[in-house]
């Protein structure tokens, strides 16, 4: 699940970029209003966190000219604690949510994934499908006969693309998307891989191959 953040602090950054990465989610990291308005038009980003004050405009601009376009992504606003007014007028613009500085990383994960599930009709941590239950927290599976199996990294990120919208069809260019950054170079054999490994822990038949188009996650409940 690919994210945009947009924060002009360095360490910031790369600290939640670590943290980010770690609890499943693939990030592209820019520090301009300019970088900012330009990805945010051409890549699919499942959520944006978007801090106000940028070297070279407000994020609060960039947000409207988004919802202008009628770019419809989550937005998290990053904001001076205390500065209520920030508040107001991000979430007038069209933010969805708020959080105020100095912050802990736990807390705008907690924020960004409940974003995320409100924007796919859901209300649990857990993404349930064809009888298999993914624990997003702990980046577990439990398989319909009640076993539970970790998963790596990349594995977790393709099943949680694949089971957070089941019977909808996946492109291999759309998967590489939201499980790569822009500084990767993958190639459409690596999730060819990595649905083989899958298909060996959850069964053949809980991913259909339909040829030319992509990948399906088949809800059989």
């Amino acid at each position: 699940m690919r994210l945009l953040l947009v924060e002009d602090d360095a360490l910031l950054a790369d600290s939640l970029n670590r943290q980010l990465t770690a609890a499943g989610f693939t990030l592209d990291a820019v520090g301009t209003a300019a970088a900012a308005e330009q990805l945010g038009k051409q890549e699919d980003y499942r959520a944006v966190v978007l801090d106000l004050g940028l070297p070279d405009g407000n994020g609060l601009d960039v947000l409207k000219r988004w919802r202008a376009q009628n770019l419809t992504m989550p937005v998290l606003i990053l904001t001076a604690r205390g500065n209520w007014q920030d508040k107001v007028n991000g979430l007038s613009a069209g933010a969805d949510d708020y959080l105020g500085k100095p912050f802990q990383a736990e807390e705008l994960l907690a924020r960004l994934n409940a974003l995320i599930r409100r924007s796919e009709g859901r209300v649990e941590s857990k993404l349930v499908a064809g009888g298999f239950q993914l624990d997003e927290n702990r980046q577990r599976l439990q398989t319909p006969d009640g076993l539970e199996h970790s998963l790596t990294g990349t594995e977790f990120r393709l099943l949680r693309c694949l089971m957070s919208r089941p019977g909808q069809v996946f492109s291999k260019e759309q998967l590489l998307d939201q499980l790569y950054s822009l500084s990767d170079s993958p190639t459409e054999n690596t999730i060819e891989a990595y649905i083989r490994r899958l298909r060996k822990l959850i069964g053949q038949d809980a991913i259909t191959t339909r040829r030319g188009q992509g990948y399906i996650f088949n809800d059989l409940d």
